[in-house]
């Protein structure tokens, strides 16, 4: 099996941007690109996705068991000319201090070539002590090359390729200059999403002309090649009942899905009825129903003014629906939404009121366990 894990030094390194452009880069007819996300993350996901043309799968240690990790690694790189996994934050980092959900940790447990991305805005010589210092942290971690992003120029590049040949053993595979090209928006929850990129197709093939020219693809494949991930993946057999209806909300404002999660109803026999939250007046005959994460903030009033929707979500769910909501799904179900000092009204099926910060104020992982409520 070829292939790698595309990881920093700390978050906003410019790992999505390389990702994506990779993934571009390498796709070809004789070679699908297949995608993942070290979660949790919605967002990056559907970058990759767009990128590579195929659903990007999140691997989470903190909601998936390692066996699951190993067979949705497995399962989804069959047939695959190469598998990219993107890593988030830093390679190190994590929420356990031993690093057991950290990305080093998923590169050891899938046996990884790990390519580093180094931000390299204001360092010369001294990068060569940061990817010494990250090789000695943990020496099972296989750092099998580097690429130097947000390069100032020529002069900047070869001091930094000159830094890394002389006291390290790691393969330069390319240099990215700073470039307004390869700009992504970013908020509250990391960057925008695809959907709010204006000509979405010709942003991604440009990241993937100004990467893929950057980067030398074939030592790029080479590393990838070096993957000593061999396992088969256990299939889930699931008993089938195919008269259920399952509506997702799918639209600008809500977009957090993971791909094996949707995938799953379909292999239980469910159909999977998407349903426009802003443009849909109607609400089809369903047997339950799941409004995911996204950013109802940014299309509050449009939510607001498809009172006809809001009604019959509404009575639906009063009357029974089952019916699965996280995130800003949660919100889009409470009474009302407060955004930038406006109040748009919401479905109002939950006696809450939704408030959006202009900072987070609080995330993370919440572990739960049943009692005798449940």
């Amino acid at each position: 099996m070829a292939a790698f894990m595309i990881a920093a030094a700390h978050k906003s390194s410019g790992k999505t941007v390389i990702s994506t452009g990779l993934s571009f880069a390498l796709s070809a007819p004789d070679c699908r690109v297949q995608c993942f996300k070290k979660g949790p993350d919605y967002i990056d996901p559907m970058w990759l996705s767009a990128a590579s043309g195929a659903p990007c799968y999140n691997l989470d240690f903190n909601a998936m068991e390692r066996r699951e990790l190993v067979d949705l690694f497995a399962s989804r790189s069959k047939g695959a000319g190469i598998s990219l996994v993107e890593a988030n934050k830093g390679l190190y980092d994590g929420v356990d201090l031993a690093g057991s959900d950290s990305n080093a940790q998923m590169a050891k447990l899938l046996e990884l070539p790990v390519v580093l991305v180094i931000d390299t805005n204001g360092i010369t010589r001294g990068i060569a002590p940061l990817l010494l210092g990250y090789q000695g942290f943990d020496k099972e971690v296989n750092i099998a090359g580097v690429i130097l992003n947000k390069v100032g120029g020529a002069r900047h590049e070869a001091k930094l390729i000159a830094a890394v040949k002389e006291y390290t053993d790691i393969d330069v595979l390319g240099a990215v200059g700073r470039n307004s090209g390869l700009d992504i928006g970013e908020r509250h929850l990391g960057l925008t999403t695809p959907g709010e990129t204006g000509a979405l197709h010709e942003t991604i093939a440009r990241f993937g002309e100004i990467v893929g020219a950057g980067v030398d693809l074939e030592k790029l494949r080479g590393v990838a090649g070096a993957c000593g991930f061999s396992e088969a993946s256990e299939k889930t057999v699931f008993s089938r009942k195919t008269d259920v209806r399952i509506g997702v909300v799918r639209d600008k404002a809500f977009g957090f899905y993971y791909a094996d999660d949707l995938e799953a109803f379909g292999a239980a026999g469910a159909e999977i009825v998407e349903i426009d939250a802003i443009n849909d007046r109607h609400l089809p005959q369903l047997d339950g129903l799941f409004i995911g994460g996204g950013f109802p903030e940014m299309a509050a009033a449009e939510l607001a003014a498809n009172v006809d929707l809001r009604a019959r979500l509404k009575s639906a769910i009063q009357g029974g629906l089952p019916t699965y909501a996280e995130c800003g799904g949660l919100m889009y179900l409470c009474k009302s939404l407060d955004f930038e000092n406006q109040t748009y009204p919401m479905v109002g099926v939950i006696d809450a009121e939704a408030v959006m910060h202009k900072r987070p104020q609080g995330r993370g992982y919440v572990s739960f366990s049943d009692n005798n409520l449940h």
